[in-house]
């Protein structure tokens, strides 16, 4: 188990993260025979983003080939043909092994006992388990409790990874914030699976200390990154305060999106309806907002009782006053298709560390990702992160630490709220559904000097909640200059020409 002295700890392999693809790499890894701490930010299950996650997971149904054409075609045809050959023919081992016989988790039926497969968004068939709209907690509590219970793995909750511990190109662990000053955790290999950045955006389905950290810290450290300007936004989110995500799930089994005049409008945009891919119908939900007044989604047209079938969607509309069949609803930030550049094993380009799940680019999801594939992507390169690592002959060495200091007086109680509101306000107007170059540029340099302010703090202060201002400030930075470097529309990155720019050039003023 992990070796523990009073000025550090080392272990072989250590997992930054306890979503679904944290749990799958500290668990294979164990499987391959080595010592693993597990530490996350996390106290409780749902301070994770797997345990938010509703739709369900994509399987192949036993056709490879046409899981694979509907991810190339949700991506704008920009997807990573490899990695999706990875992510599909390993799909259904990974969901065999770990969730059905591995943890047992009891993914819907009907009637006669075989799986309840549904359908959604961009897929051309029904291939994807679900447990209710809630699947995302029915897998991880069951992973997490497995996990706790292995004795080859040490968990560390409410443990945040502050820096990585670097030393001649090469990663040896994590610097966390188990004392003031940072406690090391030395490490043979590391693998970050930190999740995404919802907290970056005022609105979103991610849960609140999703700041991108396991993406800054790779980048500060070194680490290449990539496809950082494809965010994605679910269409169908609660239009209201404490947004929640109505799965399309919902949209798979017949519920309708109509406007504020009671129309439907999804046809006029797309074919395939309330199924195309999630940027059309997020941009087509946000143009109807803004024509109409508002959008909702209609329940009626279900093919069961919503009620019936998704009773754990059904209580959170009631919660909220909604006991109807229309719930309003809005786009919200949802996923970060790209992150921090791995291979087909979760290899990043900075020696012995990985990346897997949210934070990580495999190339999957191109510029916009396919329903009910995040949690396969987070299982598969889990599993084959953790099973690399735990082979790689990699010992843990100790490393000289960074000096960090925890000196100056505590800042007032409200001053990385503050910033953090100013952070997600210049993301919510610049960054958001559609892009201008002129609006990018602004952002940068908003973003530029608030990280600015944000790094003369840091550096005599290691309190959790600045690190993962610093952390956002990064990445927002990140973004946008990924933005910027990309005239080109595709997907969730959508390009567009100011308006009052046009509207000056086809009524210029005279002199």
């Amino acid at each position: 188990m992990t070796e523990t002295s009073s000025d550090y700890d080392t272990t072989d392999v250590l997992v930054v993260g306890s979503g679904i693809a944290g749990c799958a790499a500290a668990f294979q890894a164990a499987r391959g025979g080595a010592d693993v701490c597990l530490v996350t930010k996390a106290e409780r299950p749902d301070d994770t983003s797997t345990d938010w996650a509703q739709g369900g997971i994509s399987t192949t149904r036993d056709d490879p080939e046409s899981l694979k054409t509907d991810i190339l075609a949700a991506s704008d045809g920009t997807a990573d043909p490899d990695a999706i050959d990875v992510l599909v023919e390993n799909a259904d081992d990974a969901v065999e092994d770990v969730l059905l016989e591995t943890l047992e988790i009891p993914f819907d039926e009907t009637a006669d006992g075989a799986f309840d497969y549904t359908r959604e968004a961009a897929h051309s068939e029904n291939r994807i388990l679900h447990v209710d709209a809630a699947t995302g907690t029915h897998i991880l509590r069951p992973f997490l409790n497995h996990i706790d219970d292995h004795e080859r793995i040490e968990v560390r909750q409410d443990t945040a990874a502050l820096e990585l511990l670097t030393h001649e190109g090469r990663v040896h662990g994590v610097l966390t914030d188990e004392v003031a000053t940072g406690h090391p955790v030395c490490a043979g290999t590391t693998i970050l699976a930190t999740g995404g950045i919802g907290a970056l955006y005022s609105r979103s389905t991610n849960p609140d200390d999703a700041t991108g950290d396991g993406i800054a810290m790779a980048a500060l450290a070194g680490a290449d990154v990539a496809d950082l300007e494809y965010v994605q936004f679910h269409p169908t989110a609660y239009d209201g305060d404490d947004p929640f995500l109505l799965s399309e799930a919902l949209r798979g089994e017949g519920a309708v999106l109509r406007n504020g005049d009671g129309e439907r409008f999804m046809a006029d945009s797309h074919p395939d309806a309330e199924l195309a891919p999630r940027d059309v119908v997020a941009r087509a939900v946000e143009t109807e907002r803004e024509a109409t007044g508002k959008v909702v989604l209609d329940v009626s047209t279900l093919e069961g009782e919503f009620d019936a079938e998704y009773p754990a969607l059904a209580q959170k509309c009631r919660d909220r006053g909604i006991d109807g069949t229309e719930i309003p609803v809005a786009p919200c930030e949802h996923f970060l298709c790209g992150g921090i550049d791995v291979d087909e094993r979760g290899r990043t380009s900075l020696d012995r560390l990985y990346a897997v799940g949210e934070c990580a680019r495999t190339g999957v999801h191109g510029a916009n990702r396919l329903a009910s594939t995040s949690l396969l992507e987070g299982l598969v390169w889990g599993l084959r992160a953790g099973e690399d690592a735990a082979t790689t002959d990699a010992d843990p060495k100790i490393v000289e630490t960074p000096d960090l200091r925890n000196s100056d007086p505590e800042l007032p109680e409200r001053f990385a709220a503050e910033k953090a509101i100013r952070l997600r306000q210049t993301m919510d107007e610049y960054l958001g559904l559609e892009r201008d170059p002129d609006d990018i540029a602004r952002a940068s340099a908003v973003l530029r000097r608030l990280k600015g302010e944000v790094d003369a703090y840091v550096r005599t202060r290691t309190a959790r909640d600045l690190y993962e201002l610093r952390n956002a400030s990064v990445v927002a930075l990140l973004i946008a200059r990924a933005a910027s470097e990309n005239g080109e529309s595709a997907g969730c990155h959508y390009v567009v020409e100011d308006s009052s720019d046009e509207q000056m050039a086809e009524h210029p003023t005279s002199d």
